[in-house]
């Protein structure tokens, strides 16, 4: 019997979608890693599962304690039903300024949920300080830090990477994603190195954020402006980013992740998030620049559902002046 053994079982093991119409517009092999086909809907619940895990393996999480975690939602959502089926509470902080399908889901799980305001990381309310000093107070409380906990990390250089590399039978020339905690990158990257230091390695950032001027000329600096896209993009290099093996970095504009959001639903009948349609813009890109004949993976993160009340909601469009983009 093929069986897995509970939710944290389930996690993992996604297949690799080629993307059919831009495979065939490129000449390359272009495929998207259904990362929203995880248990809990998105790519963050293997660094929930390798975070909570690695917590009960060192002690420090007790039977019945308490999982405090600040997220954009999807860590939050992930760590939550890890929570639930473990045995453990859960307090997720998040920014007040996220999908509110997110939230809904988060208090659905039975977590607690605490909104905090949107502010920059050098606030000491920033929703990430806000929670580790929550699982300070708290007793039989740790805080999952999915930033800087390498445990995060870690959950993709055991298995994403190794997935990745087993079902493209090691021929793969290219991997891009964008990024916030640094993890899902920075371990793909780390295992893909070890295998072959020919795969290419490159950073999609959205923006707003500092990382694709870091990674091109070493100053994190931004070009100001904010973004569509929720949990990733960030102003500082985390524990998990650290070190990572990466050759090169592209922006990528809204409008142009938008674009890529409506033709992943309408050529390949995948309804995803924005990170999605990020990682794809960018890897349509990279292809190009690589020729015909290329394979290269991205991340198709989470699944749309959530974000119905923006990326899929007319209104919302108009407003922000999308509905050219998505055509």
């Amino acid at each position: 019997m093929n069986v897995s053994d509970g939710f944290t079982g389930a996690v993992g093991n996604t297949p690799l979608i080629r993307l059919r119409h831009v495979s065939e517009e490129t000449g390359c092999n272009i495929l998207g890693k259904a990362e929203f086909m995880n248990p809990g809907g998105s790519v963050k619940d293997r660094a929930a599962k390798w975070i909570v895990l690695d917590a009960e393996k060192r002690g420090v999480l007790a039977p019945g304690g308490t999982v405090v975690e600040g997220t954009a939602g999807n860590t939050g959502i992930g760590i939550a039903h890890v929570c639930n089926a473990r045995g453990y509470k859960c307090v997720i902080v998040m920014p007040d300024n996220q999908a509110p399908e997110k939230y809904q889901i988060i208090e659905a799980l039975g977590a607690e949920l605490r909104k905090v305001p949107a502010v920059p990381y050098s606030n000491p309310n920033q929703y990430q300080k806000v929670a580790g000093r929550l699982a300070q107070e708290l007793p039989g409380a740790i805080w999952a830090n999915q930033f800087d906990n390498t445990a995060n990390r870690q959950a993709h250089i055991d298995s994403t990477g190794p997935e990745i590399w087993r079902d493209t039978d090691g021929k793969i020339d290219a991997f891009c994603a964008s990024t916030g905690t640094g993890g899902t990158l920075a371990g793909v990257a780390m295992y893909l190195k070890s295998q072959s230091s020919a795969v290419r390695i490159v950073l999609v950032d959205p923006p707003g954020s500092a990382l694709y001027h870091y990674f091109k000329d070493g100053e994190l600096k931004t070009d100001g402006g904010s973004s569509i896209t929720e949990g990733i993009g960030t102003g500082r290099i985390t524990a998990n980013l650290e070190g990572a093996p990466i050759d090169d970095a592209m922006r990528v504009s809204d409008a142009e992740t938008m674009h890529f959001v409506y033709r992943l639903l309408r050529e390949e009948g995948l309804l995803l998030g924005s990170t999605a349609g990020i990682n794809v813009a960018a890897a349509v890109r990279l292809a190009k620049q690589l020729g015909p004949g290329h394979t290269i993976v991205t991340i198709l993160c989470d699944g749309g559902a959530k974000y119905q009340s923006r990326l899929f909601n007319k209104t919302w469009i108009q407003e922000k002046g999308f509905t050219e983009a998505i055509g």
